[in-house]
Parts: structure tokens; sequence; C-alpha cells
């Protein structure tokens, strides 16, 4: 049973690598309808005081994908970033540096989701309200991808919205070390990895990219 919340000479004593094979095995454990029975009341009291997350993960606001859940992560394991199309702006950056630099988390995971309705509207160019000011950040990925499918440029090519989900979640992970010396020495020197996964709505997988 989980019913020790993580402390900081816990997190000191982890490394990226052990916490991403962590959450994969998380996720597999959610696959396998075998995930851990938590003691939310002991986690409740022990953080109180503190909270020492191994990890943050900026992902989208998707309904099917509640991220604590997919993972098998219980209070206390993980910061949550959420935004429609999981792309970092400068609200998001300043989360993540607060993760890392100065909560101590060791990763930093952009998760995407297969069929994203916010990718797929920005591959049909929707424009509504403040809806359009918010896609534009996933258009970098728009562009590429059509230079790399075949077929018709928007939502009803499966092809070319998975195929922009993959490069939505690459182009912003290459956008958080441009946009942050902070994250992009903290990783040069080893103290975070920033990957990168896809999760699979017809199979809870994530798969990582």
């Amino acid at each position: 049973m989980k019913n020790i919340a993580i402390t900081k000479r816990i997190q000191e004593d982890l490394s990226p690598s052990s916490v991403l094979e962590d959450l994969l095995k998380g996720n597999k454990r959610f696959i396998d309808n075998n995930m851990q029975a938590v003691d939310n009341s002991a986690l409740v009291s022990q953080t109180v005081s503190g909270q020492y997350p191994k990890a943050v993960v900026l992902s989208c606001i998707d309904s099917r994908v509640p991220v604590e859940t997919v993972l098998d992560q219980a209070i206390g394991d993980i910061f949550v970033a959420r935004v429609a199309g999981n792309f970092e702006n400068t609200d998001i950056l300043g989360s993540l540096e607060y993760s890392c630099k100065v909560a101590g988390s060791k990763l930093i995971l952009v998760l995407g989701h297969e069929s994203c309705g916010a990718v797929k509207a920005a591959c049909d160019g929707v424009e509504l309200g403040n809806i359009t000011d918010m896609l534009s950040n996933i258009l970098p990925a728009v562009k590429k991808s059509a230079d790399e499918v075949d077929g018709e440029l928007n939502s009803t090519n499966k092809a070319f919205v998975a195929k922009t989900v993959e490069n939505n979640v690459k182009l912003t992970i290459e956008r958080i070390k441009e946009r942050s010396p902070i994250l992009k020495e903290m990783e040069a020197n080893g103290d975070i990895q920033i990957a990168g996964g896809v999760y699979l709505l017809s199979s809870g997988k994530v798969e990582m990219l």
C-alpha cells in the first residue's frame, strides 16, 4: 500500500531516469487494472507541511486523460500543469521552473494524447474567441506535419492529426529548452530529464517519443 509520502531525502536520491521508469510502471499498472492501494488519509497528513514531487507533467485538459490516474500516482507524487493542447507559455514555463528548480522535481514529461481536440481544431484552422489565440501555439506543429503526411490537411485525416500530436509534443520540448535557460542548464547538468510521450485513448498506454 502507498502510505508514505515522498520526503526531501527520498526525492534527492531519485534520478531522472528512475522517475521516468516509475511513471511508466505506474501506467502499466493502470493498463493492467492492478493499481496500487493508497492510504489517502496518511498522505494528506504527511504532506501538510510540504511537498517533494518527483516529476511535473505538462498535459492537455482532456477529461479522458486524468494524469495521476493513468500514471497511478498519489498525493504528493507529481505536479501537473494542464492546458488544452499541452503547449508551453510564460505561465507554464514558470510552473515548470518552480517544479524543478525550487521544488526539486527530477523529470518534465510533456504528455500529448491521441485524438486531441485542441490539435484537431488547430488542424482545421478553427477561429473562436480566445480559442483562436490559444490554438496559435499548436500551429507550428500543424505546419510541420503538413510537410510529412499525405492526404487532406484537416482533422478528417487521422494520420495528419496523429503526426501533429507527436510534433506538438516534440516542438513544445524544444521551446521549453529554448525559452528556459534554467531548465536547459538543469538538463545539461543531469539534474532533470525532459521527455515526451503520447497517451493512447484506445489502450490507456503512454508511448514515449
